[in-house]
């Protein structure tokens, strides 16, 4: 994994404000990972790698540790790592956790079976082999494995693969927003597919970008519309609720959410949802 000269996580690992996309995903994904611990027992976890989300790095599996979950959080980059474990630090929950760098996820340094849960969320295609490191995430899996992609066919990764920011899909794998190439590994190895769908449907576009920089590049010059979207009426962080400064943005996030709940087949929901998602269990 190189991002190692990546200005956007470097820029997070200390300014908070991820925007209201992220920390609606972030929310939303938070309610599945526990169903997940209910479900399954998960006591022990592994997310590796931890990083694929936008926003700030690291704090993907903080809902399952606050919840009393041993977390185990692997990185191929030293900065971040260490960015990683002082924000652990900042919510009183390094003590749920371990940090580990290492940056050949072809073999991961576990035994068979040491974690009810492995998962990573947006990752796969950071990874060289992601393949290898499917098979080495069931392995050192004792239970579940979860993983998720960004949904190429939801108009906001369209947007911002031909238009908004093209050079970033030169980066990365791009192969790996199949969800399907990942379903038939997980069942190859044996696992029995147990939930698989979508998730992250809010009511806006995925565009990764900041929404007053999607305005600029797509050449919209209005700044009152751009101030709806910047200063400090626009302060969006997960961390605040974490921390309990705002307990309040998981009630607001469930205002968006008119999609998500939406009871329809998940393949009609494709068309907007953020990403695709996967799990498979152990016999």
């Amino acid at each position: 994994m190189t991002q190692s000269a990546d200005p956007v996580w470097k820029k997070n690992l200390t300014d908070y404000n991820e925007g209201l996309g992220v920390v609606y995903e972030r929310i939303v994904l938070n309610e599945y990972l526990l169903k997940l611990r209910r479900q399954y027992g998960v006591e022990t976890v592994l997310e590796a790698p931890l990083y694929g989300m936008a926003g700030v790095s690291g704090i993907n599996s903080v809902a399952l540790a606050q919840a009393g979950a041993q977390v185990t959080l692997m990185d191929s980059v030293p900065e971040r790592l260490a960015g990683v474990r002082r924000i652990w630090g900042e919510l009183a929950l390094d003590g749920r956790a371990a940090f580990m760098e290492h940056d050949d996820f072809t073999r991961l340094p576990f035994p068979d079976g040491s974690f009810d849960m492995v998962w990573a969320w947006a990752a796969l295609w950071y990874v060289p082999n992601a393949d290898r490191l499917i098979k080495e995430m069931v392995r050192v899996a004792r239970r579940v494995v979860f993983l998720a992609m960004p949904n190429r066919m939801q108009i906001g990764y369209i947007l911002r693969k031909f238009v908004l920011e093209p050079g970033f899909f030169k980066t990365v794998d791009e192969t790996w927003a199949n969800i399907p190439r990942v379903t038939t590994l997980l069942r190859a190895q044996g696992l029995r597919i147990a939930d698989q769908g979508v998730m992250d449907v809010p009511p806006w576009p995925d565009t990764v970008m900041p929404a007053a920089l999607v305005l600029q590049k797509l050449g919209i010059r209005s700044k009152s519309m751009q101030g709806r979207f910047e200063g400090q009426g626009w302060q969006w962080s997960t961390m605040d609720f974490y921390t309990g400064k705002r307990p309040e943005l998981k009630a607001m996030m469930e205002k968006y959410m008119i999609l998500e709940r939406m009871p329809l087949p998940w393949q009609i929901k494709t068309v907007w949802a953020h990403h695709r998602y996967v799990l498979g269990v152990k016999p």
